[in-house]
């Protein structure tokens, strides 16, 4: 266990994700700050910690996690602690019995409906197809309004459906905005400066982020049961705000995810990284981690995403309605100028890894502009 006797911390800071585990590195080794790291997990690295099974294959237990940023100066910040391996994420859906491309592109199109488009026959294609729908407010409209409706039920409704528990026409426009649609053969799900892996994992990277003799860390703890016994004079709080102020306004809603690993005996599983089941079964997608890690090896390991509403929080559920009660705790918030609350949960926003890391250093420049350096640019939403 982590030694937590001595004079105190200048910071207590809950959760050792991303945004707590970059925020302890700066106000360590920038700000010579004693911190203490505290996690409720076994384990650092937040959603994002990877560890080998049991065949040796390296896995992420909470789910793929797929870094990509058109952020320079995110990608040189985390590249002081890891070397890099080039990847780029392809997705295929399994729609009407073909494997085909998502996000949507001339090829798929070409080969849903046994057509010859070209490039520049798609989007007149597309506007033949496309529902008017004026201002873009939920979700369903996104996509009706883009590629008309059939590809909407093919691709984009059983599946949000699915991952939601909503129909699309009950969800904020930016839940399906996130996924492109293309005129080209272009099959890379991103599209992003930089689209890579950790060499050597995640766990390795946080590994390196957080030693430091100024940064403590205690794991299996829940910081309520010691923010009264260690002397600490700042927190930073990256866990559920709703959770923070006992829920005084109701449980934000979240959604959650179940994962079922399986170790098959054959060297590959499915040919891309990840495969979308929009209409059938209750999972989700199914992900082969050895595609994005690059590992070789005669076994592989995949993992099944099942959504559900209970369980560890995952995704801020983008309602309006939803909004509204976040809007109360964040006015909570600013009356405790003790706490900084950072990361997706604690600002109930569905941040990509990189915003979470962007967001992170801005709030380490606003807390100590001196030795902060110029603040980094932020991380386009995706």
């Amino acid at each position: 266990m982590t030694d937590v006797t001595g004079p105190g911390f200048d910071d207590l800071i809950v959760g050792a994700g991303f945004a707590g585990a970059v925020l302890a590195e700066r106000l360590a080794r920038d700000a010579g700050r004693r911190v203490l790291l505290v996690d409720r997990r076994p384990h650092i690295g937040g959603n994002a910690y990877d560890t080998y099974d049991d065949a040796g294959i390296l896995i992420h237990p909470y789910g793929p996690h797929i870094f990509h940023t058109n952020s320079r100066s995110v990608f040189e910040y985390l590249s002081q602690f890891t070397a890099w391996r080039p990847y780029q994420h392809r997705v295929l859906a399994s729609v009407d019995g073909q494997l085909l491309p998502i996000p949507i592109n001339l090829d798929t199109v070409n080969r849903l409906y046994g057509l010859n488009l070209c490039a520049s026959e798609l989007d007149a294609y597309f506007a033949s197809v496309a529902e008017p729908v004026g201002t873009a407010r939920t979700s369903e409209d996104v996509v009706v309004g883009r590629v008309g409706r059939d590809l909407y039920r093919k691709f984009f409704q059983g599946y949000t459906r699915k991952q939601w528990d909503l129909d699309p026409s009950e969800l904020d426009a930016s839940v399906t905005a996130r996924v492109p649609v293309r005129t080209n053969r272009d099959d890379r799900y991103f599209t992003d400066t930089h689209q890579v892996m950790p060499l050597h994992g995640y766990t390795r990277m946080f590994q390196r982020m957080l030693d430091h003799p100024n940064i403590s860390v205690l794991l299996n703890t829940d910081y309520r049961d010691i923010q009264e016994l260690v002397p600490w004079q700042h927190m930073i709080y990256t866990g559920p705000v709703d959770a923070f102020f006992d829920h005084c306004y109701g449980r934000l809603p979240y959604r959650s995810l179940h994962f079922e690993h399986q170790t098959h005996a054959t060297e590959q599983f499915q040919a891309v990284g990840t495969v979308n089941h929009p209409n059938e079964y209750a999972f989700t997608r199914v992900s082969e981690f050895k595609h994005l890690t690059g590992q070789r090896h005669p076994q592989t390991s995949v993992v099944y995403e099942y959504p559900r509403a209970d369980g560890d929080p995952y995704y801020p559920v983008p309602t309006p309605e939803n909004a509204e009660q976040y809007r109360c705790y964040e006015a909570l918030t600013r009356t405790r100028p003790d706490v900084t609350f950072v990361g997706r949960l604690a600002t109930y926003r569905y941040y990509n890894m990189d915003q979470v890391v962007a967001q992170a250093l801005a709030t380490y420049h606003r807390l100590h502009p001196v030795g902060a350096g110029a603040a980094p640019e932020p991380a386009a939403q995706v």
